[in-house]
């Protein structure tokens, strides 16, 4: 089954993540008010509403060697996008993490990097070396 995600998150202001959607990672815009916006992220729809100030807290877990958010979301894009992607937004002034191979040599090896959003949202970028192994046990 080939299905497209959908998620709603609250943001603090929907014009700044317009811009980072749409003018930074180079999301489509959809549908959108004042207070609500949709962003077509490679294929898939995110929808943003703006709720004012909130919280969460950013608990981690240890994936190899690395540290991670457990609270994140992400998409799966071929190696080249994956690589204009990280090029771009490493040259701007985000925080954007370091590549990383993880799994390597084995099954469900991918290249991965992190950026937040401007909501504190830890959005992820992959790319499987093979793509049939992307849900392998």
């Amino acid at each position: 089954m080939n299905a497209k995600f959908h998620l709603a998150l609250p943001c603090k202001e929907v014009e700044e993540t317009k811009n980072f959607y749409v003018d930074i990672i180079g999301a489509s815009l959809g549908r959108n008010t004042e207070k609500w916006l949709d962003v077509n992220l490679f294929g898939n729809q995110l929808t943003f509403t703006q709720a004012g100030d909130f919280k969460f807290e950013f608990k981690s877990y240890k994936l190899e060697d690395y540290i991670l958010p457990s609270f994140h979301f992400g998409v799966i894009v071929p190696v080249d996008e994956w690589g204009k992607l990280y090029t771009k937004l490493f040259q701007m002034d985000l925080e954007v993490t370091t590549e990383a191979t993880f799994m390597q040599s084995k099954k469900g090896e991918h290249l991965s990097f992190f950026v937040q959003d401007p909501n504190g949202y830890m959005l992820e970028f992959k790319s499987f070396k093979d793509a049939d192994e992307i849900f392998a046990v």
